[in-house]
């Protein structure tokens, strides 16, 4: 009898599990079913791929050499299978792309309006998210890309580098009119209420970026909103760098990145699931942006001032 696909499953899975139990559990099979097809798969090599004499099942020598072999093998088929179901699907008449809330608007919508004037077959299903929404959305199967930053270590993510942004602490000119931005503090704005802007996500675990523990908090939509609030003097917080050059550049804003401030750098990507199957159209975007993605990396992103980002 031939090794099969359910066999290294099972295997696969009490190995990650750590039990029979475990691995049944995960695999939404029965116990004895899981037990049966690592018992048989042994039978076959004709060796122990575990020791099962402790608490938790543990791979024998052979077994973890073995297992190595068994996990490409279902990496190769889990890819077969999405490239057939790639091959089943026809044309999409629609793909959803979120654009997060540090992507620089026009050249964002250029790109995309580009590949589209040139794929009229195909509707554009556009979202604008903030935070953790657009990794939301892509885990929730409720996209097709994003343009957002991510975690570039996450295997279920594959990801084309676009260019990166400045995250800068500004505060209103006005507020601080013969204080030396090297020199503000947090002392200095424990009366001034930080602007940030509000998670879109609905159901992942709130996150906070360049947040001032115990600073009052004045939370906003969108980027733009969050410029006009710290423009009016009403609040002070971080910003890409591009939305806010010119007000920096004339006095109206004051960049006050110190050691207190630090301010940062986001790479911005476009990615998608590397464990789902995009059809055509996703794909022929997807090899679009690749082509592009020198036009992107060419922008300077400090002198994209005149982009908006919204929601």
């Amino acid at each position: 009898m031939d090794i099969t696909l359910q066999q290294l499953r099972c295997f696969d899975a009490v190995v990650t599990e750590g039990s029979f139990q475990g691995a049944a559990d995960r695999l939404m099979r029965t116990h004895p079913t899981v037990v049966s097809a690592v018992r048989n798969l042994e039978e076959q090599l004709g060796f122990s791929l575990l020791d099962r004499s402790g608490y938790r099942v543990v791979l024998t020598d052979r077994g973890r050499v073995f297992h190595a072999k068994a996990q490409d093998f279902l990496r190769q088929a889990a890819g077969l299978r999405t490239f057939g179901k790639q091959l089943a699907m026809g044309e999409e008449t629609a793909l959803r792309v979120v654009i997060g809330d540090l992507c620089p608007l026009e050249p964002t919508l250029q790109l995309l309006r580009n590949f589209f004037t040139d794929n009229p077959a195909t509707r554009l299903d556009l979202y604008f998210e903030a935070i953790s929404g657009p990794w939301e959305r892509l885990a929730d199967d409720e996209a097709d890309l994003i343009l957002h930053h991510i975690d570039k270590s996450d295997p279920m993510m594959e990801y084309i580098d676009l260019l990166s942004v400045d995250i800068i602490p500004v505060v209103a000119g006005e507020i601080f009119p013969n204080v030396r931005p090297e020199t503000i503090t947090p002392s200095h704005l424990q009366d001034l209420a930080q602007c940030i802007i509000r998670d879109t996500a609905r159901h992942s675990p709130p996150r906070d970026y360049y947040v001032l523990k115990g600073a009052r908090q004045l939370t906003v939509s969108d980027q733009l909103m969050k410029k006009q609030v710290i423009l009016n003097a009403m609040g002070w917080g971080h910003m890409p760098r591009f939305l806010v050059e010119k007000e920096v550049g004339d006095g109206t804003l004051v960049d006050f990145t110190n050691g207190d401030f630090k301010g940062g750098r986001v790479d911005l990507v476009a990615a998608r699931r590397r464990d789902r199957p995009h059809g055509p159209a996703g794909e022929r975007l997807w090899h679009y942006i690749r082509s592009e993605v020198s036009t992107w990396q060419g922008n300077d992103c400090d002198k994209l001032s005149t982009s908006q980002v919204q929601h």
